[in-house]
């Protein structure tokens, strides 16, 4: 099965950005993930929120983008949530201490949820 070229879409909702990821997250993921971020960095909202439920992959190197975007994040004090992802991914987030970070929710209904109580 060809890679799927990761694609990042962003949308808002209330004082949340939403970055929808598609596709695999890997080292060629490199410049839709910033894009993404400097698109939803727009407007200065006060949570970011990566909703991973159409990836299908994230290798190492895809891990290493993700922890660049929480710095970004963390270095304007804006919180950072992750939803939709895939029992596997969640245990590499709790392995790798991502989840120790930014706080990752089964669906993107309950991180609105969390983000509008922040």
């Amino acid at each position: 099965m060809p890679a799927r070229q990761l694609e990042a879409a962003v949308r808002r909702e209330g004082g949340t950005s939403i970055i929808e990821l598609r596709g695999e997250i890997d080292g060629l993921a490199e410049e839709a993930m910033n894009a993404a971020y400097a698109e939803a960095e727009e407007g200065d909202p006060q949570v970011i929120l990566l909703n991973f439920a159409e990836v299908d992959y994230i290798n190492s190197t895809g891990i290493a983008l993700i922890v660049g975007l929480l710095a970004k994040a963390r270095a304007a004090r804006r919180r950072m949530l992750a939803c939709g992802l895939s029992d596997h991914y969640v245990e590499i987030f709790d392995i790798t201490r991502l989840s120790d970070f930014m706080n990752v929710f089964d669906d993107e209904a309950s991180a609105l949820e969390e983000a509008a109580t922040a």
